[in-house]
């Protein structure tokens, strides 16, 4: 027989206490795990499941302790087995506890004992390691005088004096180097020790610890098995898309690596657990905001205040102040799955992927573990070759070098790619970080890949004339420039080619394009954009003349060009 009950928080109370309470006979402690985690954008969703075998009483099972980031509205509780139960109640208690810490200090005091006396044996050694190099230092220098008494005298040999230069070198150098060691030693002790005296500290004058206690009451039809699952909602957790894109400049795709950044410090680990990734925002509430009266006036003139005033006025001023979708999750057949017996190639974890509105879900295959330490956790979503093909964009005004771009598409049957950061990686080289935008599937997008030197490109300046004589009454002055690109790649090239002719900010300064080749019409702003397909090895020119008429009379600027 399959039983099945449902059953929300219904109160929550704060409840103080020193050490745990002995729980009676109807009370009884339930372990549980958790078995999944759904992460939203701010919070994270928690299952917990236990079982315990029922003896047909009436009972009441507590969970604890469970982290005071949960909030105590969310929780929720469903049981299933073999026997009918019924759920009476779910609540939540707020638990002040101070854990015994006796034991602690005397384990931090015996190791800082330890820590010292070690400390002290340090500077022994380092004690007797100066004075060694005293010696040395005081021997070297009487014999010196004396062996060089005895070379003058040719007592000794060269080769004698060299041999003890030698030996008094190098027993310096060995007792400078033990100096340096037990220096070391001793500073890093004096560290250790001066961090066991904080945590000694720390624990001689305890916090109360603060967690919450469920108490879920009920009563079963009888004896059998029975499986209690609760969720409650934590503070504390979230998550957000991480991409890496990776370009080969011969192929025509972009392999996509889709991540999730996740983050939690809700006060207990994740171990082993089935992850969900959603972009609901189950903390913004149901009801839609309320606009306020939208006022206009007429604008009233005030008086300048005295000087004394306005400057206690500059010194004042400051800066003004200014769902629950997935709560009802049952019972499933079992925990995580049993692990591959057979594999061959190491594979990626693939996500199943579902939609709904505007709310994305990513349901992780596999098992996770994300401990409560509030640093970032990387899980592969999915990995995938995604279409492209390259080319490249040039403004030879600006730089003479081309840059490499690729055009991505986003597969009809892809997934969304969220809003985050990307990691570009080209031919297996780290070019960049570049933020993308929500892309729809069958959306393209542009990946920049940096400068590329399998173009070569130059541009001068060909004609500059000044006609002497005035023309209409007004002075022509025509420019003239040449551009030669080279393709020095074994494959073929296109490339977006943009120059630009001035733009007029006066009515009696006039520009006149003359002729382009190849030719191209201008475009806003006085844009000139050349779409070029480059043979291996090929080389391709483009020329354009304009014309800039004015007034004798005007002096214009911006020209040198």
């Amino acid at each position: 027989m399959l039983a099945l009950a449902y059953l929300p928080a219904s109160n929550s109370k704060e409840v103080a206490m020193d050490i745990p309470a002995t729980p009676d006979a109807a009370v009884i402690p339930l372990k549980t795990h958790i078995v999944a985690v759904t992460v939203y954008t701010n919070q994270a969703l928690v299952t917990r499941r236990g079982t315990m075998t029922l003896t047909g009483q009436e009972h009441t099972l507590t969970l604890e302790p469970l982290p005071i980031t949960l909030q105590p509205e969310s929780v929720r509780a469903a049981g299933a087995g073999t026997v009918a139960v019924k759920l009476l109640g779910v609540q939540t208690e707020r638990v002040f506890t101070t854990e015994p810490v006796a034991d602690r200090v005397a384990q931090l005091t015996a190791d800082i004992e330890q820590l010292v006396d070690e400390q002290k044996a340090a500077q022994d050694k380092l004690a007797a390691a100066n004075l060694q190099r005293s010696f040395i230092q005081t021997l070297s220098e009487k014999a010196a005088d004396r062996f060089s008494r005895s070379l003058a005298q040719q007592q000794v040999s060269l080769a004698e004096t060299r041999n003890l230069l030698i030996f008094l070198g190098q027993r310096y150098g060995d007792a400078s180097e033990a100096i340096a060691q037990h220096e070391r030693e001793h500073t890093q002790l004096q560290k250790q020790i001066q961090a066991l005296y904080q945590q000694l500290q720390q624990i001689q004058t305890p916090r109360p610890q603060e967690s919450y206690r469920l108490a879920v009451n009920i009563t079963p039809s009888g004896a059998g098995e029975f499986a209690l699952e609760v969720s409650y909602v934590c503070d504390r957790a979230s998550w957000k898309p991480l991409y890496d894109l990776r370009v080969n400049s011969t192929e025509n795709h972009i392999h996509l690596t889709y991540l999730a950044d996740v983050h939690q410090t809700t006060g207990e680990d994740w171990s082993a657990v089935a992850l969900t990734l959603s972009t609901a925002k189950p903390g913004l509430g149901t009801l839609p905001p309320k606009l306020t009266p939208w006022y206009v006036d007429v604008f009233r003139p005030q008086p300048s205040p005295a000087p004394m005033m306005a400057s206690r006025l500059r010194a004042a001023v400051g800066a003004a102040p200014g769902g629950d979708d997935e709560n009802d999750r049952l019972l499933t057949d079992s925990d995580a799955g049993e692990p591959r017996q057979q594999m061959i190639l190491a594979e990626a974890p693939l996500a199943q992927i579902t939609k709904e509105g505007g709310v994305v879900t990513f349901l992780i295959d596999g098992n996770n573990n994300i401990p409560t330490d509030g640093a970032s956790h990387k899980i592969t979503i999915f990995s995938d070759d995604y279409p492209c093909h390259l080319n490249y964009v040039a403004m030879p005004k600006l730089v003479s070098f081309a840059y490499l771009q690729a055009v991505v598409t986003n597969p009809a049957d892809g997934a969304t790619l969220l809003p985050g950061q990307a990691k570009i990686f080209r031919d297996n080289r780290f070019v960049g970080t570049t933020p993308l935008e929500n892309i729809a599937p069958g959306q393209t997008f542009n990946l920049n890949l940096g400068i590329d030197e399998g173009l070569k490109i130059t541009r001068d300046l060909i004609e500059r004339k000044v006609d002497k004589q005035l023309i209409g009454g007004q002075r022509r002055i025509t420019y003239a420039y040449r551009l030669s690109v080279t393709n020095l790649c074994a494959q073929e090239a296109t490339l977006i080619l943009t120059e630009q002719l001035p733009v007029s900010r006066n009515e009696q300064i006039k520009i006149r394009l003359n002729r382009t080749s190849p030719q191209v019409q201008p475009g806003e702003m006085g844009l000139l954009a050349w779409s070029l397909r480059l043979e291996p090895k090929g080389q391709q020119e483009i020329s354009y003349q304009f014309t800039v008429e004015h007034a004798p009379a005007l002096t214009v600027v911006g020209l040198d060009v």
